[in-house]
């Protein structure tokens, strides 16, 4: 005697070999010997055997008709053995293969009959059925359009769809959708990387795109543009300044945040007012505007392009353009002439005059080491008294911040300035002759700005601080390795610039969190000692611990876009220029710098060589869209006589290196349906440091 029974979701038979009340002791064809509950004993028989009843079972259940079955089973719960004897003959009992294959095809068709215990079923409702059947004909449809885009794919032709879907696909993918499963599929089929196969197939066809959409995919998902507002006027009532007040920026600089003015000199005291454009005066928290900053937080730089962190027509209402008074916050900071020693400080608001806008570019050759290190000569060029002495005082200002860092500040290694050939307002496209030159940091009129900012951002976060205004600092606990700066709404030392305290304040126009302390400055100039209570946030605000977090995230992600994107115009720069060859110092195992380029590669045949050890290597093939390029060490060189190595300038090449390859989120392993049922950077804009 033979059974057919069911175990875990799947029919099986065998024979009985000993039987009683509850259950079975049954030998599988395998010899494989099993206990069978006598509840899930279906079908008992003589004949056939039990693989040749599985298998005309399984021919008889591929041939009922299921549309047939429904139509003339009855309303109430029935047996698979009554379907059998319904469906093949009313008149005689039906076979054991008979009874198999019924059973079999109500068990397949959940759709056409519902379970209602074991071996016994039910037909669904009509509605529930068409339902069903439509459902089961569009995952078909879909079946079927995923193979054919799979095919395309596998034929090097991209199908529009999966081209619209690209970056959702490879970075932010629903494994659900037929875009993906069709690309995860090709892959498998052709057995390439999913990037490699849709790169053939024509999906990418420009490297510089591809990292622009894709930084747009997951930036800004809504676009970039921005809604038409009025920026308010900050009004008559400032007071005007009675100095004339100068900027330095690179030509392209249009959110012109700072700017500088020098009254007494040869008086023995001599005031320097660092005037901060101050869109804080109007734009008040909440406003419209400040949504707009807030959203997208700061000003995105790269080569030849930018995205401001508010719209034109504001940042040109409150920027510090020559030839008109514009309302700025002043930090007047009274200094002796002699001894260059800071004796006080205060703040105004007010309408700063600004006489002229300097530009690096144009004054970099003008204004350089020699100059400051000559006499003043009797025909200055304009500002040149101004300068000389803010330089004096900016290399004071320096040193004392190094005393406190415990070693000086290391300019070696250079900045780049990409510059791009293309119309002034045109957007990058890809194929842009790129030019990279080099200007060393710290140059001088570059000190003059950086310490003037980091006095102001020093003073005004101290000043808050002691109101009892809270504010958001940057601070680094020490100079050790790994210790990395925070942002915090406490006032603590920053180690690594060497200053008790230090509040982003200068950039309002470009940088989020700089506005937010502008508001709270402005409270502070307003009311003095009872600030805290007028101030826009207050102490323990969550709100000022949301901005810390969002602004940290987007700044990260902005910062992580312009060194990638940097490094696709530096891979541009080697091509353009049939570069094979460079010359380049060892960072560490396999990593080098190359000496004249913004480029860290790895290499072969650096392994053991010293830190700093220059050598000279011959790249390998440059893939723009992964921004990969490695190289082979063809010559150790020898240190020129007289240049030591600065263990400092060597550090971050793996956070310079990681702004290459990029990584995708297709995963071809994972191929399951699972709707089946069985479930302080560089502003590359104006090459200036960002303290």
């Amino acid at each position: 005697m033979y059974v057919l029974f069911e175990d875990a979701g799947k029919f099986l038979a065998g024979r009985i070999l000993t039987q009683a009340e509850a259950s079975l002791q049954v030998e599988l064809d395998s010899g494989k010997r099993v206990k069978v509950k006598a509840a899930h004993a279906l079908i008992q028989f003589d004949k056939p055997a039990p693989g040749d009843l599985m298998k005309a079972g399984a021919q008889l259940a591929a041939e009922i008709d299921l549309n047939l079955a429904w139509e003339f089973a009855g309303e109430e719960e029935f047996g698979f053995a009554d379907l059998a004897r319904d469906y093949f003959d009313p008149d005689q009992a039906p076979s054991p293969a008979q009874q198999a294959g019924a059973l079999m095809a109500l068990y397949e068709a959940p759709h056409y009959f519902r379970r209602a215990g074991k071996g016994r079923f039910k037909k669904a409702p009509p509605e529930i059925l068409q339902q069903a059947l439509a459902a089961i004909e569009k995952r078909k449809q879909i079946a079927a359009q995923i193979d054919a885009w799979a095919n395309d794919l596998a034929a090097g032709h991209c199908p529009a769809p999966i081209a619209e879907q690209l970056y959702r696909i490879l970075f932010k993918p629903d494994k659900n959708s037929p875009e993906y499963k069709a690309v995860v599929q090709a892959a498998q089929k052709t057995h390439k990387p999913p990037l490699d196969l849709l790169q053939q197939a024509g999906a990418i066809t420009s490297a510089y795109q591809f990292h622009w959409r894709r930084f747009l995919f997951e930036n800004f998902p809504k676009g970039v543009d921005f809604p038409s507002v009025q920026a308010p006027d900050v009004g008559q009532d400032l007071p005007l300044a009675q100095v004339q007040a100068f900027s330095i920026d690179d030509s392209s600089t249009t959110e012109i945040d700072d700017a500088l003015s020098v009254r007494g000199l040869g008086s023995g005291t001599v005031t320097l007012g660092i005037h901060i454009a101050a869109p804080g005066l109007a734009v008040q928290p909440a406003s419209t505007i400040d949504a707009l900053g807030r959203a997208r937080l700061s000003t995105v730089y790269m080569p030849g392009h930018k995205l401001t962190m508010l719209p034109d027509a504001v940042v040109q209402h409150y920027t510090l353009q020559a030839g008109r008074p514009c309302p700025a916050v002043s930090l007047y900071v009274t200094i002796d002439e002699a001894t260059l020693a800071v004796k006080a400080s205060h703040t105004q608001l007010e309408r700063v005059p600004i006489a002229e806008n300097l530009r690096h570019d144009q004054l970099d050759h003008v204004f350089n080491e020699d100059f400051f290190a000559s006499p003043a000569a009797a025909s200055e060029p304009a500002w040149g008294a101004e300068l000389r002495f803010a330089h004096r005082l900016a290399k004071r200002l320096k040193l004392e911040r190094e005393q406190v860092r415990g070693k000086p500040e290391n300019f070696n290694r250079p900045d780049y300035n990409f510059r791009l050939d293309k119309a002034a307002d045109a957007e990058p496209e890809g194929s842009e002759t790129v030019l990279i030159s080099v200007r060393q940091r710290g140059a001088p009129l570059d000190l003059i700005v950086a310490e003037a900012m980091i006095l102001a951002n020093k003073t005004w976060g101290l000043w808050m601080a002691d109101l009892g205004v809270p504010g958001i600092y940057r601070s680094q606990a020490s100079m050790a390795p790994g210790v990395k700066v925070r942002m915090s709404t406490k006032a603590l030392p920053h180690a690594g610039l060497g200053v008790p305290a230090y509040a982003w304040s200068t950039s309002p126009l470009r940088r989020y969190v700089d506005l937010v302390n502008q508001w709270q400055i402005i409270a502070c100039a307003k009311h003095g000692a009872t600030a805290a209570l007028a101030a826009p946030f207050k102490p323990k605000d969550t709100e000022l611990f949301a901005i810390i977090s969002a602004f940290d995230a987007a700044y990260t992600a902005y910062n992580s876009f312009q060194a990638g994107i940097e490094r696709y115009w530096t891979l541009r720069h080697l091509k353009q220029n049939n570069t094979t060859e460079l010359t380049a110092s060892v960072i560490k195992d396999d990593l080098v710098r190359a000496d004249d380029l913004p480029l860290v590669l790895s290499v072969v045949g650096a392994q053991g060589l010293a830190r700093g050890a220059p050598v000279r290597i011959k790249l390998a093939a440059i893939d723009e869209i992964t921004l990969h390029v490695s190289g082979t060490v063809t010559e150790r060189l020898n240190l020129a006589p007289g240049v030591a190595v600065d263990e400092e300038d060597l550090e971050g090449g793996e956070s310079e290196l990681a702004a290459g390859p990029i990584s995708i989120a297709v995963d071809v392993s994972d191929a399951q349906d699972s709707d089946a049922q069985p479930g302080a950077p560089t502003d590359s804009a104006t090459a200036q440091p960002t303290p």
